[in-house]
């Protein structure tokens, strides 16, 4: 496996057959070269169409298996950067469907930036415990989509991964 997801995340995930695949991944992922597109509803109305963010992340203070964005993470803080772009609002503004691009890849990287700006992903029953699961989801509302790399020969390729019954349902509620 070179791209691994969290438990309860659908979508891609990259494995390789061979010792050369693995290390040409492995390098293009340390180089940053590899595009990584996730979908994901999030709690409340996220007023920018677009944007970034980029607050670097270390362990939370509150429990050591916990990661943070914000003010007082303990420990090493690793930088990080997420690139998003709003695809949908709910008329409420209860809810916001995002594409979130990491450009880096730390643990948990789009659900601590996202909670770091008051916008958890919905039904996170890590980084946001206490708030109600929304429009169907019993698990983590968040769909790794599309990855983007190159193969041992140099050949670009793109997988794109469709949406779960739990993203399909969602999504009919917006429209």
């Amino acid at each position: 496996i070179v791209h691994r997801i969290d438990r309860e995340t659908s979508g891609v995930l990259l494995l390789v057959k061979t010792k050369k695949g693995h290390a040409t991944l492995k390098k293009q992922f340390q180089n940053r070269e590899i595009e990584k597109i996730y979908h994901l509803f999030v709690y409340g109305n996220v007023k920018d169409d677009q944007g970034s963010i980029n607050l670097p992340i270390g362990r939370s203070v509150s429990n050591s298996r916990k990661w943070s964005a914000q003010r007082g993470a303990r420990g090493e803080k690793r930088k990080a950067l997420t690139y998003f772009k709003v695809l949908k609002r709910s008329k409420d503004k209860n809810f916001t469907f995002i594409e979130a691009k990491p450009k880096t890849g730390r643990t948990h990287q789009i659900r601590v930036h996202f909670k770091a700006i008051h916008h958890p992903v919905i039904c996170d029953k890590v980084y946001a415990l206490r708030k109600p699961c929304l429009l169907g989801f019993d698990r983590l509302a968040l769909h790794a989509r599309e990855i983007k790399f190159k193969d041992v020969g140099g050949e670009q390729h793109s997988v794109l991964a469709n949406y779960p019954e739990d993203f399909q349902s969602a999504l009919s509620m917006l429209n």
